[in-house]
C-alpha cells in the first residue's frame, strides 16, 4: 500500500517497512470505512498520531544522527541555555511559577534547561512535560535521569493540558507538526485534497472543499487583497487556532515561547509558493512526498505565524515578539554562553563553533526558524525581542 519509494531515498529496514505496512493498511480501512477518501487532514493525523502505530506513537528512533531529523536542541546545548536565560525573566516574574513543554523530544532540551536554570538559581518547583508518545516518554524519563539528577523528581508527564499553568510554556517544533488541510483553488472554486486507494497505492483527489476551509481560504485572501491563482495548492491548518485557544484557557500569567519553521502569511501564500509548504523527512533526506513510508516518516509543514498570532491575540494574549531563531539567540545571551570560548581545546571550539553555525546563520537554522512569543498577565517582553524584533511583519 505505498508508491514506489522515491530512488533517492534510503531503503526502509525490514522491520520498519513492516510497520509502515500495518500504518498503510490502518489507513486503508480508515479511507473504507469513509466511503472513498479522507482528507489530507485526517490522513497525516493517522500517519502521525495513530495509536500504537503513528510516527509520533510507535517506537522509532526520530531525533538525532539515528533518526529522521536534527531539531535546534539536538544540535547544541546553547540553544537551550539561551531558552533558560529568557525563562528565567519570565518565572521571575510570576507567583509560584513553573515549566511546561509541549513534545519534549528527546528530553535534552528540557535537560539543558534545568541545567541552565540551576546554573542561575531558577530552578522551578514543576516542569511538567505533555507528552502524546509513550515510548518518547520514557526516553525522556531515562535521559533526565542521566542527565539532571538531582531535578528528576521535579518532573512530571502529563496525558493532556492541566487545568490551569503559571510560569513558561516552551514548544519547540510542535506546530510544524499539527495536521494541515491542502486546497488548491480550482476554476473559482477552493477545492480540499483529500487522499484515496487507486490500484493498491495511496493517491490525491480533489473534492469541494467543506465549508470552514473554503470560509478559511477566502479569509486569507481577503487578508491578502487578492485571490489566490487558478491551480495554486497551499496549506492551512485549521488545528493550530483551536490549539492556541486550549493554551490561552490554562494560562493565568506567565510567557509562551514558540519555536518552529514559518514566515508570515504574505510570504505563505506568495504567488512563488504555489507548490505549498510540505515537506518530509526520511533518514535525514527531507522530500514532498507525503503518500509513501507511512508512519515511518515525518511529515510537517511550514507555519503560517499570522494566523497563530490572529488566534493568540483572538484568546487574548499578548504578543510579547517575533524574531527569527539567530535573532532570538543573539538577543538572548548567545555571547554570554561563549564568553569562556577561547578557553576550550582546540577541537572544542571548532566543534562549538559549528554548533553556533547551524544555530545562526540564513542559510540554515538561522532565518528559516523564528520564535514567537505570546503572554498573560503584566510580563515584561524578554531581552530576546528587544533588539530585532519583528512583529510588525505578521
Amino acid at each position: 500500500m505505498q508508491h514506489e519509494q522515491h530512488t533517492s531515498l534510503p531503503d526502509a529496514d525490514p522491520e520498519s517497512a513492516q510497520h509502515s505496512a500495518r500504518v498503510a493498511q490502518y489507513v486503508c480501512d480508515k479511507i473504507a470505512a469513509a466511503g472513498a477518501c479522507i482528507s489530507f487532514a485526517e490522513y497525516m493525523h493517522h500517519v502521525l498520531y495513530a495509536p500504537g502505530l503513528g510516527y509520533y506513537s510507535a517506537g522509532t528512533t526520530k531525533f538525532g544522527a539515528a533518526g529522521d531529523f536534527v531539531t535546534a536542541p539536538e544540535v547544541s546545548a546553547v540553544f537551550g541555555s539561551v531558552l533558560a536565560r529568557q525563562c528565567a525573566e519570565v518565572l521571575a516574574q510570576v507567583d509560584a511559577p513553573s515549566i511546561l513543554e509541549f513534545g519534549a523530544g528527546s528530553g535534552k532540551l528540557a535537560a539543558d534547561i534545568l541545567r541552565k536554570l540551576a546554573e542561575l538559581d531558577a530552578v522551578p518547583d514543576r516542569y511538567s512535560i505533555l507528552e502524546v508518545s509513550p515510548d518518547l516518554r520514557e526516553r525522556q524519563e531515562s535521559l533526565l535521569h542521566t542527565e539532571v539528577p538531582e531535578f528528576a523528581d521535579r518532573v512530571v508527564w502529563l496525558d493532556q493540558m492541566p487545568e490551569e499553568h503559571s510560569g513558561v510554556v516552551v514548544a519547540n517544533e510542535v506546530l510544524d507538526a499539527l495536521p494541515v488541510e491542502r486546497f488548491v483553488r480550482r476554476a473559482g472554486r477552493v477545492m480540499q485534497i483529500c487522499v484515496a486507494v487507486e490500484g493498491g497505492a495511496f493517491t490525491l483527489l480533489e473534492r469541494d472543499a467543506p465549508q470552514p476551509l473554503a470560509d478559511a481560504v477566502v479569509a486569507i485572501e481577503n487578508d491578502l487583497g487578492q485571490s489566490l491563482p487558478d491551480g495554486y495548492v497551499s496549506e492551512l491548518c485549521l488545528a493550530s487556532a483551536a490549539w492556541v485557544a486550549d493554551l490561552a484557557s490554562i494560562l493565568r500569567q506567565g510567557a509562551v515561547f514558540l519555536f518552529d519553521y514559518g514566515v508570515s502569511r504574505r510570504e505563505y501564500y506568495a504567488g512563488e509558493r504555489s507548490d505549498g509548504w510540505l515537506r518530509c523527512h526520511f533518514r535525514h533526506h527531507a522530500h514532498d512526498d507525503p503518500l509513501i513510508l507511512p508512519g515511518i516518516q515525518d511529515l510537517t509543514s511550514w507555519v503560517d505565524f499570522t494566523a497563530v498570532a490572529e488566534a493568540a491575540v483572538a484568546a487574548r494574549l499578548d504578543i510579547l515578539g517575533f524574531s527569527t531563531q539567530a535573532q532570538f539567540l543573539i538577543g538572548g545571551g548567545l555571547e554570554q554562553e561563549l564568553v569562556d570560548f577561547t578557553e576550550l581545546p582546540i577541537d572544542a571550539q571548532l566543534k562549538l563553533s559549528g554548533q553556533v553555525k547551524l544555530l545562526t546563520l540564513p542559510g540554515e537554522m538561522g532565518e528559516n526558524f523564528k520564535c514567537l512569543g505570546l503572554g498573560r498577565g503584566d510580563i515584561i517582553a524578554p531581552t530576546a525581542f528587544n533588539s530585532a524584533d519583528r512583529t510588525m511583519s505578521l
